[in-house]
């Protein structure tokens, strides 16, 4: 099923269906989206995890105690949408909504288990594969900072 998150280990296919399938201290993956019919492919990054403030209830305010200012809000970490993502290109997505989503692979390349490390991977496999200086790349910059338009020679 195109529709499943996986990867390759050993030459066995792994299928990551839940968040106990990632090892603990893995906080999220670099991914290769494939066009199966056209080739063209997408290479990004997600987080499993995602932190939001949230304000403190009247019951979590009256409990605190001691001196100094009281915070008013609180740090919840909870489970990103991981599972349904299919990557933040408009292109891409155009697409996806177009032809459907078994025209997609979705591989996880890289399990990373910091934001750095995370960050390192998906720049790494998108120089390596060379995304900027193909037709066959949907990105279309790297960390937002280079930019497909901006190369002037593609040689």
């Amino acid at each position: 099923m195109s529709q499943e998150w996986f990867t390759y280990k050993n030459g066995q296919r792994k299928v990551y269906n839940s968040i106990e399938d990632f090892p603990e201290n893995c906080i999220g993956f670099v991914y290769k989206i494939v066009n199966l019919n056209s080739g063209k492919f997408y290479i990004g990054k997600k987080s499993l995890w995602s932190n939001q403030k949230k304000a403190l209830t009247k019951k979590e305010l009256s409990e605190m105690s001691g001196p100094g200012r009281k915070p008013s809000k609180k740090l919840v970490t909870k489970e990103t949408d991981w599972l349904s993502y299919w990557g933040s290109n408009k292109g891409l997505l155009g697409e996806i909504k177009e032809q459907g989503v078994d025209t997609y692979r979705r591989e996880i390349i890289k399990l990373c288990t910091s934001k750095k490390e995370l960050t390192y991977w998906e720049v790494h496999f998108q120089c390596v594969e060379g995304v900027l200086l193909t037709d066959k790349s949907y990105n279309d910059n790297i960390l937002a900072k280079f930019f497909r338009k901006d190369l002037t020679s593609q040689e």
